[in-house]
């Protein structure tokens, strides 16, 4: 890869991810949970696609050096591998591969790949007694993928909403334009 299709990759591996993977982080309170912190992430097979995409199979590889903890991914550009690494942490399930694959994706943020995901940040949704969480219309989401879903989706509808505020700054004083978009993000929300 020439300098100048790394130049062109950057922009693809550093592009925001559209739909993330999102988890129960926690419940609380512990006894009779009311409330569930769920927070958004990307997976090692999310950052493989895109690195692929970006650079072609032959053009990234990737280390993990099991003693560390430490991961790394390596670019190919003009022939000389760019290396960037971090340290993952392990994993409740699977500790050494939850932590291979930390490093991993921890490694690729380093790279800019998901980086935006964190400005999502945690978000709290209603709970039932087995801590599951709940949409806004108390349906269970039982498993990842609803959640995932469900997250993605109100996330795209709110972030429409933020741009419909961003791209009509001569409004942001008319108090009747600020009631109608705080109606439609409850609305939004509640749906």
């Amino acid at each position: 890869m020439t300098h100048e299709e790394f130049i062109k990759a950057i922009d693809i591996l550093t592009s925001p991810i559209e739909n993330p993977k999102w988890r129960v982080q926690s419940v609380y309170p512990r006894e009779h949970p009311t409330t569930a912190v769920v927070v958004p992430y990307i997976d090692s097979r999310m950052v493989q696609e895109r690195l692929d995409i970006a650079l072609g199979p032959d053009n990234w590889s990737n280390t993990y050096d099991p003693e560390s903890g430490a991961g790394s991914i390596s670019i190919r550009v003009d022939g000389e591998w760019i290396t960037k690494a971090d340290v993952g942490a392990e994993s409740k399930i699977d500790k050494e591969k939850g932590k291979a694959s930390d490093a991993f994706k921890r490694a690729a943020v380093m790279w800019g790949i998901g980086r935006d995901v964190y400005k999502l940040g945690d978000q709290r949704l209603k709970c039932n007694n087995y801590g599951k969480p709940l949409t806004a219309k108390n349906e269970v989401l039982s498993t990842s993928s609803m959640l995932s879903n469900y997250m993605n989706k109100m996330n795209e509808s709110e972030g429409c909403l933020y741009r419909i505020w961003l791209l009509n700054e001569s409004l942001h004083k008319d108090d009747n334009f600020k009631a109608i978009l705080g109606e439609l993000k409850t609305y939004v929300k509640n749906k």
